[in-house]
């Protein structure tokens, strides 16, 4: 961890002397940081997008099997197999971006950025206007309803939401910018591979 905060924070001066701006550099480093990860979140979401093509499939298994819910469990499983479907797919991308957030947490709040970023007076300190939580907290709903595509989660949907905006009051600015900039990169990267996967919905938009 140690070692990623070093990077980190040298990236992050990199950007600054780039734009001349600690908000512009926040917004670069995260972007960095997306396309670094960009391997792995992108076959993850393409996982997700092939779940969505099987709920179809799921769901005609559930009034089939619902008095028996091992063989249902087996069934789906095997359907999983069959497409080479991870069906926790969701759940990966954000695990992978901990360790980044959790170093970049540590960065923020030890880094004296001696001026603010629009209406911020410092990007070390929580948003006053709480403009950002709102924002994490609605990028947040917008990424999870286009990537979930288990019935199931429908209750964390609004759930993780309201906890993202909730932690982000305390938060320091900087780092709540990385995670809303983050979220709209992932739909962006989302609504593309859902264009690239169903091209004729996609030529429908």
């Amino acid at each position: 961890m140690g070692v990623l905060k070093t990077a980190l924070e040298w990236m992050l001066r990199f950007f600054y002397d780039l734009s001349g701006s600690y908000g512009i550099a926040i917004i670069l480093l995260t972007l960095a940081i997306r396309l670094i990860l960009a391997p792995l979140t992108l076959s993850q979401s393409k996982s997700m997008e092939a779940m969505k093509a099987l709920q179809p499939e799921m769901q005609a298994l559930q009034a089939r099997y619902k008095d028996k819910p091992e063989e249902y469990q087996r069934k789906v499983m095997e359907l999983y197999q069959e497409h080479k479907v991870n069906p926790l797919g969701g759940c990966l991308p954000m695990l992978v971006q901990l360790p980044f957030l959790w170093a970049l947490f540590a960065v923020l709040r030890e880094f004296d950025f001696g001026t603010g970023f629009l209406w911020l007076t410092s990007l070390s300190a929580p948003d006053p206007l709480y403009i950002l939580p709102i924002l994490s907290a609605v990028t947040t709903y917008i990424q999870m309803m286009m990537t979930s595509a288990d019935a199931s989660q429908k209750s964390m949907m609004f759930i993780m939401p309201v906890f993202i905006g909730y932690i982000s009051i305390n938060f320091p600015a900087g780092l709540v910018i990385y995670w809303v900039v983050s979220n709209l990169f992932s739909m962006g990267q989302q609504y593309l591979i859902a264009r690239q996967m169903s091209p004729q919905e996609g030529g429908k938009a």
